[in-house]
C-alpha cells in the first residue's frame, strides 16, 4: 500500500513493525461546522477501518480543540464572554 508523504512530497510504500499509529489533528471550531471538518473526520476513519480490514493494528489518536486564542479573540470581539 502506498500512502502520499508530504514530508518528502512522493508516495511511498507503507511501512511499520508492529502497528500503524495515526495522529489526527482534529478540528478547531471557532465558527459555523461545515463539510470540511466532517470530511477529515471521515478520511482518517475510513483509512482507519481498511487498514483494521486487512489486520494491520491500527494505534488512532485524535484530539479536538475545545477553546484556544482565536475562540478566545472572538468572544471577546463579539463581546459574548
Amino acid at each position: 500500500m502506498q500512502i502520499f508523504d508530504t514530508l518528502r512530497n512522493m508516495k511511498t510504500e507503507l511501512e511499520f513493525s508492529d502497528k500503524v499509529r495515526i495522529y489526527l489533528c482534529g478540528v478547531t471550531v471557532y465558527d459555523d461546522a461545515h463539510i470540511g471538518h466532517a470530511r477529515t473526520i471521515i478520511v482518517f476513519d475510513v483509512l482507519r477501518r481498511f487498514l483494521e480490514s486487512q489486520n494491520i493494528p491500527v494505534e488512532f489518536i485524535q484530539n479536538f480543540t475545545d477553546v484556544d486564542d482565536k475562540i478566545i479573540d472572538r468572544a471577546q470581539q463579539e463581546k459574548i464572554s
